[in-house]
Protein backbone atom coordinates (compact mmCIF):
# COMPACT_ATOMS: atom_id res chain seq x y z
CA UNK A 1 0.00 0.00 0.00
CA UNK A 2 1.37 3.66 -1.05
CA UNK A 3 2.58 5.65 1.80
CA UNK A 4 0.37 9.27 2.15
CA UNK A 5 2.03 12.13 0.54
CA UNK A 6 3.83 14.51 2.54
CA UNK A 7 3.50 18.17 0.15
CA UNK A 8 4.97 20.17 3.12
CA UNK A 9 8.34 17.63 2.62
CA UNK A 10 8.24 17.86 -0.94
CA UNK A 11 8.23 21.55 -0.33
CA UNK A 12 11.32 21.60 2.10
CA UNK A 13 12.89 19.32 -0.34
CA UNK A 14 13.11 22.38 -3.13
CA UNK A 15 13.73 24.74 -1.04
CA UNK A 16 16.76 22.35 -0.25
CA UNK A 17 17.51 22.27 -4.07
CA UNK A 18 17.68 25.96 -4.30
CA UNK A 19 19.94 26.56 -1.40
CA UNK A 20 22.58 23.67 -2.55
CA UNK A 21 22.18 25.29 -6.24
CA UNK A 22 23.04 28.70 -4.85
CA UNK A 23 26.02 27.07 -2.69
CA UNK A 24 27.19 25.38 -5.34
CA UNK A 25 27.49 28.21 -7.43
CA UNK A 26 29.53 30.25 -4.83
CA UNK A 27 31.73 26.92 -5.05
CA UNK A 28 32.30 27.08 -8.40
CA UNK A 29 33.24 30.77 -8.44
CA UNK A 30 35.65 29.61 -5.82
CA UNK A 31 36.98 27.13 -7.74
CA UNK A 32 37.59 28.76 -11.23
CA UNK A 33 39.25 31.99 -8.86
CA UNK A 34 41.66 28.80 -7.41
CA UNK A 35 42.60 28.18 -11.42
CA UNK A 36 43.26 31.89 -12.29
CA UNK A 37 45.23 32.66 -9.06
CA UNK A 38 47.09 29.77 -9.15
CA UNK A 39 47.83 30.05 -13.23
CA UNK A 40 48.89 33.89 -11.99
CA UNK A 41 51.21 32.63 -9.34
CA UNK A 42 52.83 30.24 -11.79
CA UNK A 43 53.11 32.74 -14.24
CA UNK A 44 55.19 34.96 -11.85
CA UNK A 45 57.00 31.71 -10.70
CA UNK A 46 58.05 31.16 -14.53
CA UNK A 47 59.31 34.62 -14.79
CA UNK A 48 61.25 34.50 -11.30
CA UNK A 49 63.07 31.71 -12.70
CA UNK A 50 63.85 32.87 -16.49
CA UNK A 51 65.60 35.83 -14.39
CA UNK A 52 67.14 32.95 -12.19
CA UNK A 53 68.10 31.24 -15.05
CA UNK A 54 69.44 34.50 -16.99
CA UNK A 55 71.59 35.44 -14.14
CA UNK A 56 73.20 32.05 -13.96
CA UNK A 57 73.50 31.50 -17.71
CA UNK A 58 71.44 28.64 -17.62
CA UNK A 59 68.56 28.42 -20.88
CA UNK A 60 64.54 27.93 -19.07
CA UNK A 61 62.10 27.91 -21.23
CA UNK A 62 58.87 29.35 -19.63
CA UNK A 63 55.95 27.22 -19.09
CA UNK A 64 57.82 24.05 -19.05
CA UNK A 65 57.75 23.51 -15.51
CA UNK A 66 61.59 21.45 -15.13
CA UNK A 67 62.40 20.52 -11.54
CA UNK A 68 64.19 23.71 -10.75
CA UNK A 69 61.35 25.84 -11.74
CA UNK A 70 59.10 24.11 -9.27
CA UNK A 71 62.07 24.48 -6.53
CA UNK A 72 61.58 27.97 -7.37
CA UNK A 73 58.41 27.89 -6.96
CA UNK A 74 58.17 26.32 -3.74
CA UNK A 75 60.71 29.52 -2.75
CA UNK A 76 59.24 32.32 -3.78
CA UNK A 77 55.53 31.59 -3.53
CA UNK A 78 55.77 29.63 -0.03
CA UNK A 79 53.21 32.61 1.11
CA UNK A 80 50.48 31.18 -0.63
CA UNK A 81 51.06 27.65 0.94
CA UNK A 82 49.40 26.46 3.43
CA UNK A 83 50.81 23.63 5.72
CA UNK A 84 51.46 20.87 3.29
CA UNK A 85 50.68 17.27 3.44
CA UNK A 86 49.42 14.33 1.80
CA UNK A 87 48.80 14.93 -1.99
CA UNK A 88 49.77 18.96 -2.22
CA UNK A 89 53.76 18.60 -2.72
CA UNK A 90 55.25 16.78 -5.57
CA UNK A 91 57.67 13.40 -5.12
CA UNK A 92 61.01 13.43 -6.71
CA UNK A 93 58.77 10.95 -9.52
CA UNK A 94 56.74 14.28 -9.99
CA UNK A 95 60.20 16.25 -10.81
CA UNK A 96 60.82 13.67 -13.46
CA UNK A 97 57.55 13.75 -14.96
CA UNK A 98 57.46 17.97 -15.00
CA UNK A 99 60.60 18.05 -17.15
CA UNK A 100 60.35 19.09 -21.54
CA UNK A 101 59.14 15.23 -21.62
CA UNK A 102 55.53 16.32 -20.30
CA UNK A 103 55.09 18.32 -22.70
CA UNK A 104 53.55 21.41 -21.24
CA UNK A 105 54.75 22.57 -17.33
CA UNK A 106 52.78 19.91 -15.26
CA UNK A 107 52.23 21.14 -11.91
CA UNK A 108 50.88 17.60 -11.21
CA UNK A 109 52.26 13.74 -11.29
CA UNK A 110 50.63 11.26 -12.65
CA UNK A 111 49.20 10.38 -8.82
CA UNK A 112 47.73 14.17 -8.76
CA UNK A 113 49.82 15.43 -6.42
CA UNK A 114 50.48 19.24 -6.87
CA UNK A 115 53.15 21.79 -5.56
CA UNK A 116 52.33 23.58 -2.81
CA UNK A 117 50.85 26.84 -4.58
CA UNK A 118 46.86 25.91 -4.75
CA UNK A 119 45.69 26.33 -1.03
CA UNK A 120 43.14 28.82 0.04
CA UNK A 121 40.98 28.92 -2.85
CA UNK A 122 41.17 25.64 -3.53
CA UNK A 123 40.71 24.67 0.38
CA UNK A 124 37.42 26.99 0.44
CA UNK A 125 35.78 25.58 -2.94
CA UNK A 126 36.24 22.18 -1.34
CA UNK A 127 34.00 23.05 1.90
CA UNK A 128 31.45 24.99 0.29
CA UNK A 129 30.89 21.76 -2.29
CA UNK A 130 31.02 19.97 0.84
CA UNK A 131 28.53 22.10 2.29
CA UNK A 132 26.29 21.92 -0.83
CA UNK A 133 26.41 18.53 -0.65
CA UNK A 134 25.01 18.46 2.65
CA UNK A 135 22.40 20.62 2.00
CA UNK A 136 21.70 18.45 -1.27
CA UNK A 137 21.42 15.40 0.37
CA UNK A 138 18.61 17.21 2.74
CA UNK A 139 17.13 17.76 -0.32
CA UNK A 140 16.77 14.51 -1.64
CA UNK A 141 16.19 12.67 1.67
CA UNK A 142 13.22 15.44 2.53
CA UNK A 143 11.49 14.63 -1.25
CA UNK A 144 12.20 10.83 -0.68
CA UNK A 145 10.22 11.33 3.17
CA UNK A 146 7.56 13.42 0.81
CA UNK A 147 6.94 10.79 -1.53
CA UNK A 148 7.28 8.00 0.68
CA UNK A 149 9.79 6.25 -1.48
CA UNK A 150 13.22 6.26 -3.16
CA UNK A 151 12.80 9.94 -4.95
CA UNK A 152 13.79 8.63 -8.51
CA UNK A 153 11.12 7.66 -9.83
CA UNK A 154 10.59 10.50 -12.08
CA UNK A 155 12.83 12.65 -14.69
CA UNK A 156 12.84 15.44 -11.85
CA UNK A 157 13.70 12.91 -9.16
CA UNK A 158 16.32 11.20 -11.15
CA UNK A 159 18.14 14.48 -12.20
CA UNK A 160 18.03 15.78 -8.61
CA UNK A 161 19.53 12.55 -7.26
CA UNK A 162 21.97 12.03 -10.12
CA UNK A 163 23.42 15.36 -9.64
CA UNK A 164 23.91 14.18 -5.72
CA UNK A 165 25.63 11.10 -6.74
CA UNK A 166 28.09 13.47 -8.86
CA UNK A 167 28.98 15.44 -6.46
CA UNK A 168 28.87 12.65 -3.77
CA UNK A 169 31.20 10.56 -5.94
CA UNK A 170 33.88 13.53 -6.91
CA UNK A 171 34.37 14.78 -3.02
CA UNK A 172 34.97 11.02 -2.14
CA UNK A 173 37.56 10.62 -4.50
CA UNK A 174 39.06 13.52 -3.42
CA UNK A 175 40.07 11.78 -0.29
CA UNK A 176 42.39 9.67 -2.44
CA UNK A 177 43.29 11.78 -5.61
CA UNK A 178 43.41 15.23 -5.47
CA UNK A 179 40.82 16.36 -8.25
CA UNK A 180 40.44 19.69 -7.37
CA UNK A 181 41.08 20.76 -10.97
CA UNK A 182 38.11 19.20 -11.71
CA UNK A 183 36.06 20.90 -9.24
CA UNK A 184 35.01 23.87 -11.86
CA UNK A 185 33.79 21.23 -14.47
CA UNK A 186 32.25 18.96 -12.13
CA UNK A 187 30.34 21.91 -9.60
CA UNK A 188 29.37 23.21 -13.66
CA UNK A 189 27.80 19.80 -14.71
CA UNK A 190 25.84 19.70 -11.76
CA UNK A 191 24.13 23.14 -11.35
CA UNK A 192 23.45 22.57 -15.16
CA UNK A 193 21.45 19.24 -13.93
CA UNK A 194 19.83 21.40 -11.09
CA UNK A 195 18.60 23.85 -13.43
CA UNK A 196 17.10 21.68 -15.77
CA UNK A 197 15.21 19.26 -13.03
CA UNK A 198 13.58 22.54 -11.62
CA UNK A 199 13.17 24.15 -15.28
CA UNK A 200 12.20 21.77 -17.73
CA UNK A 201 11.27 18.68 -15.84
CA UNK A 202 10.26 19.59 -12.17
CA UNK A 203 7.38 17.34 -11.21
CA UNK A 204 4.87 17.46 -7.51
CA UNK A 205 5.17 14.63 -5.10
CA UNK A 206 3.50 11.56 -6.50
CA UNK A 207 2.73 7.95 -6.16
CA UNK A 208 4.36 5.93 -8.76
CA UNK A 209 2.47 3.65 -11.56
CA UNK A 210 1.91 0.12 -10.50
CA UNK A 211 4.97 -1.09 -12.81
CA UNK A 212 7.20 1.22 -10.62
CA UNK A 213 6.26 0.30 -7.04
CA UNK A 214 8.71 -2.97 -7.43
CA UNK A 215 12.06 -3.27 -5.57
CA UNK A 216 13.56 -3.65 -8.75
CA UNK A 217 13.19 0.30 -9.22
CA UNK A 218 15.90 0.82 -6.23
CA UNK A 219 17.83 -2.11 -7.80
CA UNK A 220 17.58 -0.67 -11.10
CA UNK A 221 18.18 2.56 -11.23
CA UNK A 222 20.46 3.25 -8.31
CA UNK A 223 23.29 1.39 -10.06
CA UNK A 224 21.95 3.73 -13.26
CA UNK A 225 22.41 6.56 -11.36
CA UNK A 226 25.39 5.87 -10.05
CA UNK A 227 26.90 4.64 -13.50
CA UNK A 228 25.84 7.95 -14.99
CA UNK A 229 27.86 9.84 -12.01
CA UNK A 230 30.73 7.82 -12.77
CA UNK A 231 30.63 8.63 -16.76
CA UNK A 232 29.82 12.56 -15.41
CA UNK A 233 33.31 12.69 -13.82
CA UNK A 234 35.23 10.88 -17.08
CA UNK A 235 33.42 12.72 -19.50
CA UNK A 236 35.08 16.03 -17.61
CA UNK A 237 38.33 14.03 -17.67
CA UNK A 238 38.09 13.66 -21.21
CA UNK A 239 37.27 16.85 -22.06
CA UNK A 240 40.13 18.26 -20.19
CA UNK A 241 42.38 15.24 -21.87
CA UNK A 242 41.84 16.77 -25.10
CA UNK A 243 42.01 20.19 -24.02
CA UNK A 244 46.04 19.46 -22.58
CA UNK A 245 46.68 17.27 -25.43
CA UNK A 246 46.32 20.14 -27.56
CA UNK A 247 47.98 22.21 -25.37
CA UNK A 248 51.20 20.01 -24.73
CA UNK A 249 51.41 19.83 -28.18
CA UNK A 250 51.57 23.63 -29.00
CA UNK A 251 54.05 24.49 -25.95
CA UNK A 252 56.46 21.14 -27.05
CA UNK A 253 56.27 22.95 -30.89
CA UNK A 254 57.78 26.45 -29.11
CA UNK A 255 54.07 28.20 -28.78
CA UNK A 256 52.95 30.71 -26.48
CA UNK A 257 51.09 29.15 -23.69
CA UNK A 258 47.84 30.93 -24.37
CA UNK A 259 46.10 28.10 -21.38
CA UNK A 260 48.27 28.80 -18.49
CA UNK A 261 45.94 27.28 -15.88
CA UNK A 262 46.18 23.92 -17.44
CA UNK A 263 49.54 23.45 -15.81
CA UNK A 264 47.63 22.52 -12.87
CA UNK A 265 45.74 19.52 -14.42
CA UNK A 266 48.05 16.65 -14.95
CA UNK A 267 49.32 15.49 -18.13
CA UNK A 268 46.88 14.25 -20.94
CA UNK A 269 48.64 10.53 -20.09
CA UNK A 270 47.44 10.85 -16.47
CA UNK A 271 44.13 11.71 -17.47
CA UNK A 272 43.37 9.00 -19.75
CA UNK A 273 44.78 6.45 -17.34
CA UNK A 274 42.78 7.63 -14.32
CA UNK A 275 39.68 8.09 -16.74
CA UNK A 276 40.00 4.34 -18.22
CA UNK A 277 39.94 2.94 -14.68
CA UNK A 278 36.93 4.60 -13.93
CA UNK A 279 34.93 4.16 -17.03
CA UNK A 280 35.55 0.21 -16.50
CA UNK A 281 34.29 0.64 -12.73
CA UNK A 282 31.19 2.60 -14.23
CA UNK A 283 30.77 -0.18 -17.12
CA UNK A 284 30.61 -3.04 -14.73
CA UNK A 285 27.65 -1.26 -13.13
CA UNK A 286 25.85 -0.55 -16.36
CA UNK A 287 26.11 -4.22 -17.42
CA UNK A 288 24.36 -4.76 -14.16
CA UNK A 289 21.67 -1.77 -15.05
CA UNK A 290 21.00 -3.62 -18.45
CA UNK A 291 20.55 -7.18 -16.82
CA UNK A 292 18.63 -6.01 -13.81
CA UNK A 293 16.02 -4.22 -16.21
CA UNK A 294 15.49 -6.87 -18.22
CA UNK A 295 14.70 -8.85 -15.23
CA UNK A 296 12.54 -6.28 -13.91
CA UNK A 297 10.83 -6.00 -17.56
CA UNK A 298 10.05 -10.14 -17.13
CA UNK A 299 8.31 -9.12 -13.94
CA UNK A 300 6.49 -6.38 -15.27
CA UNK A 301 5.96 -7.10 -19.20
CA UNK A 302 6.39 -10.37 -19.41
CA UNK A 303 9.36 -10.25 -21.51
CA UNK A 304 12.98 -9.84 -21.16
CA UNK A 305 13.53 -7.63 -24.29
CA UNK A 306 11.19 -5.67 -26.09
CA UNK A 307 12.95 -3.71 -28.28
CA UNK A 308 11.45 -0.65 -26.93
CA UNK A 309 13.15 2.79 -27.39
CA UNK A 310 14.66 2.91 -24.24
CA UNK A 311 15.90 -0.26 -23.62
CA UNK A 312 17.49 -0.02 -27.04
CA UNK A 313 19.38 3.14 -26.02
CA UNK A 314 20.53 1.40 -23.11
CA UNK A 315 21.91 -1.12 -24.92
CA UNK A 316 24.26 1.17 -27.28
CA UNK A 317 25.05 3.07 -24.27
CA UNK A 318 26.76 -0.47 -23.08
CA UNK A 319 28.01 -1.19 -26.44
CA UNK A 320 29.89 1.95 -27.18
CA UNK A 321 31.60 1.86 -23.43
CA UNK A 322 32.47 -1.93 -24.61
CA UNK A 323 33.93 -0.46 -27.53
CA UNK A 324 35.92 2.39 -25.59
CA UNK A 325 37.57 -0.15 -23.31
CA UNK A 326 38.45 -3.41 -26.06
CA UNK A 327 39.33 -0.55 -28.57
CA UNK A 328 42.19 1.10 -25.44
CA UNK A 329 43.18 -2.15 -24.30
CA UNK A 330 43.69 -4.24 -27.03
CA UNK A 331 43.65 -2.12 -30.40
CA UNK A 332 46.15 0.66 -28.89
CA UNK A 333 42.97 3.29 -29.22
CA UNK A 334 45.15 6.04 -26.92
CA UNK A 335 45.22 9.65 -26.63
CA UNK A 336 42.64 11.57 -28.16
CA UNK A 337 41.19 8.83 -29.92
CA UNK A 338 40.11 7.19 -26.92
CA UNK A 339 39.35 10.47 -25.25
CA UNK A 340 36.36 10.91 -27.86
CA UNK A 341 34.91 7.70 -27.86
CA UNK A 342 34.42 7.92 -24.12
CA UNK A 343 32.87 11.29 -24.79
CA UNK A 344 30.68 9.98 -27.14
CA UNK A 345 29.78 7.18 -24.39
CA UNK A 346 28.35 10.39 -22.26
CA UNK A 347 26.69 12.30 -25.15
CA UNK A 348 24.86 8.85 -25.88
CA UNK A 349 24.11 8.61 -21.38
CA UNK A 350 22.46 12.65 -21.66
CA UNK A 351 20.59 11.91 -24.90
CA UNK A 352 18.73 8.89 -23.43
CA UNK A 353 18.10 10.63 -20.61
CA UNK A 354 16.45 13.56 -22.08
CA UNK A 355 15.66 13.48 -25.66
CA UNK A 356 14.44 9.37 -25.74
CA UNK A 357 12.54 10.07 -22.14
CA UNK A 358 10.64 13.41 -23.62
CA UNK A 359 10.18 12.64 -27.45
CA UNK A 360 10.12 8.70 -27.55
CA UNK A 361 6.76 7.02 -27.12
CA UNK A 362 7.24 3.70 -25.42
CA UNK A 363 6.54 1.66 -22.43
CA UNK A 364 9.16 3.45 -20.33
CA UNK A 365 7.22 6.88 -21.29
CA UNK A 366 4.82 6.75 -18.17
CA UNK A 367 7.95 6.81 -15.42
CA UNK A 368 10.08 10.06 -16.90
CA UNK A 369 13.15 7.59 -16.75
Amino acid sequence: MPFPINETMGQYSELFMLLAAGTYTVAFIAFAWDLAKSSKALRAVDLKAAEAALAQKVPVVAGVGSAGAVAVMDRTESHLAGPVGRAERPTSSASKQAGPASGGGQTADGDMRYAAVRRVPARVAVALAVLGAAIHAAGVITRAIGAGRVPWGNMYEFLTTGAFVVMAMFLLVLIRRDLRFLGTFVVGLVIIMLVAASVAFWTPVGHLVPALQSYWLIIHVSIAVMSSALFTLTFAMSALQLVQAHRQKTVAAGSTDKLGFMRLVPSALSLENLSYRINAIAFIGWTFTLMFGAIWAEKAWGRFWGWDTKEVWTFVIWVVYAGYLHARATRGWTGTRAAWLSIVGYLCVVFNFTIVNQFFNGLHSYSGL
